[in-house]
């Protein structure tokens, strides 16, 4: 008997991760190919679906279903609804346009939801049924899970913790509000952040010998693993921002757990430890010490294993 899989994909701006995963988790194939390069997402679909041929051939697999995880993507509708970053504009139907190329149910969602369906699936938050992952990238997505489903509220759209606003008159957001937690905490706004403070304490740390337009979060991330002084204070200035912002988030939504994923929790203790700290001095005390904050405990193909986990979660 063939292997029944699911096809995960992760559609990012820049590229498209596709894979083929089992039901215990197990990446079977997978490949990527270019986002950008495809200006419809006619010509996107026939090039994903062409991958997807090749992987069911060389697997010898049967596909059941496919989850997609993407920005800007309804679950409810279906559709990736008006993506800021990605090359199609408007609104895209692309799970039904996914269907139609396979015979098989296809179901969409925003890439942090994803995740969240991911770590419950295939990562550390398997027995919990109230958790939020908060993916920090390139921007910040959050997915939560309450009561052990997704939390989508009545539109598709419910749970975007990066634009909530926690600077009055703050940061130009992508969004066109100002103040967003994104802006802060995140890839791009740490790098504005380092740029800040390297302004009046360039001289202290090491971070100024690199270019301020080639600065990114990793070099900073670098420098204080290294000891600089100046990127652990970034580092803490970010970490008090998400911990602020989380705090407010649990008076709401009273989670077990937090998982933070992505490249900027890569910056581990530095990032972590402080979060937690800050964390705990916001909190009402109704819930002093009752939420943990944790790395996400997603393997490699993170990204894709969540979209699997969509996939796999309609089909229980």
């Amino acid at each position: 008997m063939k292997t029944q899989v699911v096809a995960g994909i992760d559609i990012g701006g820049t590229n498209t991760e596709i894979a083929l995963v089992d039901r215990e988790g197990k990446v079977l194939f997978s490949s990527k190919l270019s986002t950008k390069a495809h200006s419809t997402p006619e010509s996107w679909v026939e090039a994903t679906i062409t991958i997807l041929k090749d992987g069911l051939r060389s697997t010898g697999a049967n596909l059941v279903a496919t989850g997609i995880g993407a920005p800007s993507a309804n679950y409810f509708s279906g559709c990736i609804e008006f993506a800021p970053n990605m090359p199609w504009a408007g609104k895209i139907p692309l799970a039904e346009m996914v269907e139609k190329e396979t015979f098989r149910p296809c179901k969409i969602t925003n890439d942090a939801n994803a995740a969240a369906l991911g770590e419950q699936l295939f990562g550390s938050a398997k027995w919990l049924k109230d958790f939020v992952v908060v993916t920090l990238g390139t921007g910040l997505g959050s997915g939560f899970i309450v009561n052990d489903q997704v939390m989508y509220g009545h539109d598709g759209f419910a749970g975007e913790l990066g634009h909530v606003i926690v600077e009055h008159n703050g940061r130009l957001c992508g969004c066109t509000r100002h103040g967003c937690l994104e802006t802060y905490v995140s890839a791009t706004g740490i790098v504005t952040t380092a740029k800040d403070f390297l302004s009046f304490m360039g001289d202290l740390s090491i971070l100024n010998e690199i270019p301020l337009d080639k600065l990114e979060s990793r070099h900073i991330a670098e420098a204080a693993e290294k000891g600089d002084k100046v990127a652990i204070n970034i580092l803490g200035a970010t970490a008090e921002k998400l911990a602020f912002a989380l705090a407010n988030m649990v008076a709401i939504t009273s989670p077990s757990h937090i998982f933070l994923y992505g490249g900027l929790a890569k910056a581990g203790k530095f990032i972590l430890d402080p979060t937690r700290k800050y964390f705990e001095s916001y909190l009402l005390r109704n819930y002093a010490g009752k939420v943990k904050i944790e790395l996400s405990g997603l393997p490699d193909h993170a990204a894709v294993l969540g979209a699997a986990a969509l996939a796999w979660k309609e089909l229980s």
